[in-house]
């Protein structure tokens, strides 16, 4: 198939069909960027500085400001808040399948998206109420598990509709905007993410939990109305009804499912490394020296704060890696994105080869200076890009038209088992200690994971020799093999 060139201008033709309430079904054939994007980006910027906004103070706050009914002190250790950090979420991304399949079978993406973002304003609500008197009616975990449990029900569930919903904006004329879009959808996540990660720490130290919380709740309202507004210029994919269950045990929907869960399954401990840095990372920089020398004045870095330098540094490498570092590696390979994905697991165990080699200062009782730990995250940020960011657009062109939020739902299962793992890990811990166990303990809690992370890589470069796939976009006709697959979207299936 002959693509588009990104500067031919073609006249649209305005041939998309409606649904009962009047929204627009199909793209428009047009080369144009779509008329929905920027609603979804500014929904997303949004709705993603309430969510980390929350999500950066949570270590934070279950072991230096929770208290009981009381109001004495309550905080909880190192690992039990770990376990709840992680806990909460693997909840976050198991409750994408539930969405997705709720979305692609009964509701559609829009009407689930915007039902569950009201749950997750209660949220949000929740966790704001727990620094006023009427926390003191419940016991503060209790009103924090149910805080955090709307918020994973409403964030988990609009996940995978959400880039799924990116994706079906774009028809046969315009796919080559596609991956483009995808790094920029990416690019808004982080913009938002960078501000309410400095932002809350801030808020939390100087005006407390109240508004720590209170704040992104009101982002998710924002982001909430913006969505709302764009409606009428989305394209709205209807449900599948029956169609979805007989696409999903199709041909073609087994054959998606058993191609993309081995894949699932071999980067799902890079998030079991990955989300460690809203967990262990914090507390250990909470031990480092976190003063940083202008000059003219000094300013100490809030534990939590120091989680902004993963989107930071993801806002200068996206564009970094869409511009220099594929173009260059292509002039010697075929960057495809099972090569992006092997390569970025890789990548992820110097991060945490920097985080044993940090441990193991503190327990001699150094204070390393925390630029050791902006080093690990320029490591773990590059990972996230070759593989968070690939997996996700790969998903989404390699599932059947009906099924798309469904297989967003598999792939989000992914960074569920990866924090189910770690939740485990540390949950096992208090025990290690107690049988004299020296494999979880200290730096070698960080190796453990690191040759986790690089036998997972060499599993998965030899798994990547076999994988064969099939692309699907909206509105056009199914493309086999990878000959034909364009590499601009980037679903080739070729070897990594």
């Amino acid at each position: 198939m002959t693509e588009p060139s990104p500067n031919a201008k073609q006249k649209p033709s305005d041939n998309r069909t409606r649904n009962e309430s009047g929204y627009l079904t199909t793209p428009l054939e047009t080369t144009d960027m779509p008329k929905g994007i920027p609603y979804i980006i500014g929904n997303e910027a949004a709705e993603r500085f309430s969510f980390y906004g929350m999500k950066a103070i949570l270590m934070a706050f279950m072991t230096k400001h929770l208290v009981d009914s009381t109001g004495a002190d309550a905080h909880m250790t190192r690992d039990e808040a770990a376990v709840w950090v992680h806990g909460f979420g693997a909840a976050v991304y198991f409750f994408p399948i539930v969405g997705a399949i709720l979305a692609d079978w009964l509701l559609g993406k829009y009407r689930l998206i915007l039902s569950l973002s009201l749950l997750y304003c209660v949220g949000h609500g929740l966790l704001a109420l727990m620094d006023t008197p009427l926390a003191n009616q419940i016991d503060p975990r209790e009103f924090l598990w149910w805080g955090l449990a709307c918020i994973a029900v409403g964030a988990g569930g609009i996940k995978p509709c959400v880039s799924a919903h990116v994706g079906d904006q774009f028809g046969t004329m315009n796919q080559f905007r596609l991956s483009r879009v995808f790094s920029w959808f990416y690019f808004s996540i982080n913009l938002g993410a960078t501000a309410s990660m400095f932002a809350s720490p801030l808020v939390l130290r100087h005006w407390g939990p109240g508004w720590a919380f209170g704040i992104p709740g009101i982002l998710m309202a924002i982001a909430t109305v913006a969505f709302w507004m764009g409606r009428k210029v989305f394209i709205h994919v209807p449900p599948g009804k029956s169609d979805f269950f007989r696409e999903t045990f199709s041909r073609d929907g087994i054959r998606a499912m058993v191609n993309l869960i081995p894949l699932y399954l071999l980067i799902s401990p890079f998030w079991a490394l990955f989300d460690q840095t809203g967990s262990t990372w914090v507390d250990q920089a909470d031990k480092m020296n976190k003063t940083l020398d202008f000059g003219f004045f000094e300013y100490v870095v809030p534990p939590s704060q120091i989680q902004m330098v993963n989107s930071v540094f993801v806002l200068i490498l996206i564009p970094t890696f869409a511009y220099l570092v594929y173009p260059y590696l292509g002039r010697f390979f075929r960057v495809t994105p099972l090569r992006r994905i092997g390569i970025g697991l890789f990548l992820t165990a110097p991060a945490f080869m920097i985080a044993g080699w940090v441990e193991t200062r503190i327990l001699a009782g150094q204070t390393p200076h925390i630029s050791w730990q902006v080093l690990a995250y320029l490591f773990i940020t590059a990972a996230e890009i070759l593989v968070s960011i690939t997996a996700l657009e790969f998903s989404y062109t390699q599932a059947p038209k009906k099924m798309k939020s469904f297989i967003m739902g598999l792939f989000f299962l992914s960074v569920t088992l990866g924090n189910l793992v770690t939740a485990g890990v540390n949950a096992m811990i208090p025990y290690a200690k107690e049988k004299g166990w020296t494999l979880l303990i200290g730096a070698n809690y960080f190796w453990f994971f690191v040759w986790i992370m690089l036998g997972t890589a060499v599993l998965f470069v030899i798994w990547s020799q076999f994988y064969r796939g099939q692309v699907f976009i909206q509105g056009e006709e199914d493309r086999k093999g990878s000959g034909s697959q364009n590499e601009d979207l980037a679903s080739t299936g070729d070897n990594a």
